[in-house]
C-alpha cells in the first residue's frame, strides 16, 4: 500500500469534487482530481440561491475552487476517468490518456447529464430560457409567460410550483400521462392552463429569443420561458463493473450512499448530483465537504490500525 500513487483520487471537479478535495488537501492527504472541464451548469451565466455568491458565474466559482485546492497541493488534471477497478489493495483508475493511477480511496463526483426532449429549438436555450429549477432561475423570469413541458407524471407538481413565480403558466401535459379531471381543476383554480397538445418546436426570433411554442396542428402559443425536467442520467459508467448498490429514485437508479457519502464499496465514496440529482450548489458543496472529511477520517483509522499491527510484529 505504501507504493500507491495517491491517498485519494477525486473524479470530477465540480462543486462536490472540489469541496472534498479542499478538505483532503487541508488534511495533508496526497490527493489528485481528474476533470474534463465540462460542468453541468456550464450553460448558465449565473448561480442563484447560493448565499454569498448569488449571481456569480459558475465558472468563476469553480475557477476559485481550483485555485484554492491547488494552494493545498492538490492538482486538478485535465483528463477523464475511463474505468475504475478494485485491485484488492487499491483502487486503480485508468485515465483518458491511457495512464493508470492508484489510490487508497476514490471519490466519484461526476454529476449527471440532462437529456432534453428532442424538440427543435429547445436545447439551444438550455440554461437561458429553457430551465429546470425555479429556485435557480424563477426570479429572473418572474411575471412572464411561462410554460411547463411535462416529461413525466412529476411535472404536475412542477406546474403547481411554477405558478408561484407567474400568473401566466401553461402546462403542456402530453408527456405527463393521463391528467385527471381533479388535477386539471386544481391547476385551473389558480389559473394554470392545461394544453394536451404535444410541442413540436420552439419558435425564436432573429436574435434567438424564445417567442412561442408550436404545438401539434401548427398553433403557436406565446411563451417567454419553458421549465422542463430532462431525463437525468448519472455519469457513473466508470464504476459500472463494481456492482455498487443502487437506489431507485424518480429519475432512475442512482448509486446508494450512507450519510457520509460512502458507497457499498468500503473504499469508494460518491457525492453531488451523481447520487442526488436534486442537489443544488450548496447541497453538493456540503456533500463534498462531508465526503472529504470522512474519507480522511477513514484513512486515519486505517493508518492507526496498520501502525498497531506493525508494532505487534
Amino acid at each position: 500500500m505504501d507504493t500507491l500513487d495517491h491517498d485519494v483520487i477525486v473524479v470530477g471537479a465540480g462543486i462536490a469534487g472540489l469541496s472534498a478535495a479542499l478538505m483532503l488537501g487541508r488534511a495533508l492527504r496526497d490527493t489528485v482530481v481528474l476533470d474534463t472541464g465540462t460542468p453541468r451548469n456550464r450553460y448558465a451565466h449565473q448561480m442563484h440561491g447560493v448565499l454569498g455568491h448569488d449571481g456569480t458565474n459558475p465558472y468563476d466559482l469553480l475557477s476559485r475552487g481550483r485555485a484554492e485546492v491547488s494552494a493545498y497541493g492538490v492538482p486538478v488534471l485535465d483528463t477523464s476517468a475511463v474505468s475504475v477497478a478494485d485491485t484488492g489493495p487499491s483502487i486503480a483508475v485508468t485515465t483518458g490518456d491511457g495512464t493508470t493511477i492508484t489510490a487508497r480511496r476514490l471519490l466519484l463526483a461526476t454529476g449527471v447529464r440532462d437529456a432534453l426532449p428532442d424538440i427543435p429549438g429547445l436545447a439551444e436555450g438550455w440554461g437561458r430560457d429553457v430551465l429546470h429549477c425555479p429556485y435557480c432561475h424563477g426570479w429572473e423570469v418572474r411575471g412572464r409567460r411561462l410554460a411547463v413541458l411535462a416529461t413525466s407524471p412529476m411535472a404536475l407538481h412542477q406546474a403547481q410550483l411554477i405558478r408561484q413565480w407567474s400568473p401566466e403558466v401553461t402546462f403542456f401535459a402530453a408527456g405527463a400521462g393521463p391528467i385527471s379531471a381533479a388535477d386539471e381543476a386544481t391547476l385551473a383554480a389558480r389559473g394554470v392552463v392545461v394544453d394536451l397538445r404535444p410541442i413540436r418546436a420552439v419558435v425564436r426570433d432573429a436574435t434567438g429569443t424564445m417567442t412561442a411554442l408550436q404545438v401539434d396542428g401548427g398553433d403557436q402559443i406565446g411563451v417567454d420561458a419553458v421549465f422542463t425536467a430532462g431525463q437525468l442520467q448519472p455519469i457513473d459508467g466508470t464504476v459500472a463493473d463494481l456492482g455498487l448498490d443502487r437506489t431507485e429514485q424518480p429519475f432512475g437508479a442512482f448509486i446508494t450512499v450512507d450519510p457520509t457519502g460512502r458507497t457499498s464499496h468500503p473504499r469508494i465514496w460518491a457525492a453531488g448530483n451523481v447520487v442526488n440529482p436534486m442537489a443544488n450548489v450548496p447541497i453538493s458543496a456540503a456533500a463534498g465537504t462531508m465526503a472529504g472529511s470522512m474519507i480522511n477520517a477513514d484513512l486515519v483509522t486505517e493508518d492507526f490500525d496498520r501502525a498497531v499491527a506493525e508494532v505487534a510484529r
